[in-house]
């Protein structure tokens, strides 16, 4: 995705396992990826209304300033005990970018992507596991495409402390046209008060080639019963000689 910053994008890409769900977990919101699998026979519907991201770099010497809105979509289903289907669409996106005095928008859609992912047990109340296997396929239109198709595997530990606090950690190692790039996210999530808890992470990426990049990010969830919940989230970039900041609204449920 040419036109917008990978580490920004990223935030809202990926999956988590933030919820008050007794069954399950729900993937939305965060860049981590979740330890919960769907419940066999079962529809999870996970849905971006939309996430929005704005940027600022400098391209021979000018200053390019983008904002971007896109409504990312994921469905699961578990196949069998412990494993499940993921299908995944970027959406469709509108940019605004403004460049010496300049405005020019685009609209268009993004990749689509199908993944397994395989719970790992580790005979253990507290401690959960999980990989999986993705391949996010370049079909979007140019201004919001990867280009070149990503395949991926991606590894979770998840450790509940208690009923109100849990810790989890994601490494994803990808591969796209023979380039190789990881991410690494810590994440710390805590129950406030009812069925309103949240999360907070900090993303790691390191791409073949490129420097390392860094985020943070923060959000709420909050569980309206055991099948829906609704989460809104923020981040924020840590390049530093370029700024990055992205929003979130969304929603999932378990049919």
């Amino acid at each position: 995705m040419k036109a917008i910053n990978t580490l920004t994008a990223a935030v809202f890409a990926g999956i988590s396992t933030y919820t008050l769900a007794a069954d399950f977990s729900f993937d939305r919101p965060g860049a981590g990826v979740g330890t919960g699998i769907a419940p066999v026979g079962k529809l999870v519907w996970e849905q971006g209304l939309p996430s929005a991201s704005y940027f600022e770099n400098k391209v021979d010497g000018k200053t390019v300033k983008t904002a971007v809105l896109n409504g990312d979509m994921l469905l699961r289903t578990g196949l069998a005990e412990g494993l499940e289907l993921q299908l995944g669409w970027q959406g469709p996106f509108w940019s605004k970018t403004k460049i010496a005095g300049k405005n020019i928008e685009n609209d268009g859609l993004g990749d689509v992507s199908i993944g397994l992912k395989k719970a790992i047990d580790l005979n253990d109340d507290k401690l959960s596991m999980a990989v999986l296997a993705e391949a996010i396929i370049a079909t979007g239109n140019e201004e919001f495409s990867n280009e070149d198709d990503i395949y991926s595997l991606s590894s979770a530990v998840d450790y509940a402390y208690s009923d109100l606090i849990g810790t989890s950690i994601s490494m994803r190692y990808e591969v796209q046209d023979g380039n190789w790039a990881m991410n690494i996210v810590p994440t710390l999530s805590y129950a406030i008060a009812g069925n309103l808890s949240g999360y907070s992470e900090l993303v790691f990426r390191k791409a073949e080639s490129e420097e390392k990049e860094y985020a943070l990010a923060t959000g709420l969830i909050y569980a309206l019963n055991d099948r829906m919940q609704l989460d809104a989230s923020v981040g924020v970039d840590l390049d530093g000689e370029h700024k990055g900041y992205t929003s979130g609204l969304g929603f999932s449920v378990l049919f």
